[in-house]
């Protein structure tokens, strides 16, 4: 029988929820929730289909943002004896099911700008014209506030909304002013297409990120190659195998693995175990490590799916 040994080191930094940034949050659902009745009241007032189109865009922002603070709030929550890991992947299901929704959105609005194109009605251009200034403000300044996407992918997710329809606001005032000017009332759905097609596109880059959380990938820019190597380079490392990397939530990594190492004492490995994780630390940003020492080769380093195994 092999002889095992298993120093296990654990790094839990759950992120500690800002009320600042909870609050912000909440005051900007209430503002978008606001701006979503005004544009919509203005939307059949104009005859706009592009103005509807960003009413339903503002309301899935005001649905993004719901998730987010509620997402941000349970993320924060420590790990108890159910939920050992804690609660941070709701952060990244809530930016999931937005990304769902942005989807579903986008395929009801080409539906509509279908049947408009068929048959279009005139529009309101001075309406079209000062409810999406007022759009971009309030967007402008809701993005400001929530600081940027940064690392956390749920409020990047609501952050990715905001900028989003900022832009599609600067559309519709352009086609506005080409309604004004020349009387081609066609812009309207196109314009609402064009919505349609930012808002697939800005909910793409989410919905594949959080997916790959969900479904335990491997993090976004990391190559289990180059994990293996880093390891493997330690004085003591003979082989690694069994090797396994994830994402607890939107930032903190986890990592397990057997490391077959020289037969040494217990007391000796600890050094080995130290270097071990430094190098998961600073070269890879994984905080959270469960390590299993053998002193001879186990079964399971025959069907290792980790690449580049070192034998000696």
């Amino acid at each position: 029988m092999s002889g095992h040994f298993h120093p296990h080191s654990h790094s839990h930094t759950h992120p500690h929820g800002s009320e600042a940034t909870g609050r912000i949050l909440l005051i900007s659902l209430l503002i978008t929730l606001v701006f979503v009745a005004v544009e919509a009241i203005a939307g059949i007032r104009a005859n706009s289909l592009a103005l509807l189109s960003d009413a339903g865009h503002n309301f899935t922002d005001a649905f993004g943002l719901a998730l987010a603070a509620g997402g941000y709030y349970w993320a924060a929550k420590p790990g108890d004896h159910v939920r050992t890991f804690g609660y941070q992947r709701t952060g990244v299901l809530a930016a999931f099911l937005n990304a769902l929704l942005l989807v579903v959105l986008s395929v009801a609005l080409l539906w509509e700008s279908y049947h408009h194109l068929i048959a279009p009605e005139p529009v309101s251009a001075n309406i079209m014209l000062w409810v999406p200034a007022l759009g971009i403000l309030v967007n402008a300044t809701i993005a400001w506030s929530i600081g940027g996407h940064g690392n956390d992918l749920n409020l990047r997710a609501a952050w990715i909304h905001q900028i989003g329809d900022a832009a599609s606001c600067v559309g519709i005032i352009i086609g506005a002013v080409i309604i004004h000017y020349t009387g081609w009332v066609m812009v309207d759905p196109i314009l609402s297409i064009l919505i349609a097609l930012v808002i697939v596109w800005t909910a793409w880059d989410i919905f594949k990120d959080s997916l790959n959380i969900l479904l335990e990938g491997l993090p976004k820019g990391l190559r289990l190659a180059e994990v293996t190597a880093g390891i493997q380079a330690v004085d003591g490392v003979i082989d690694v195998h069994d090797l396994h990397v994830w994402n607890l939530g939107a930032e903190e990594r986890a990592l397990s693995c057997h490391v077959l190492i020289e037969d040494v004492p217990p007391s000796s490995s600890e050094s080995i175990l130290r270097d071990v994780n430094c190098v998961l630390q600073e070269r890879f940003a994984i905080h959270h490590t469960t390590i299993q020492f053998e002193h001879t080769r186990c079964a399971l380093a025959d069907i290792s799916c980790a690449p580049g195994r070192k034998a000696r």
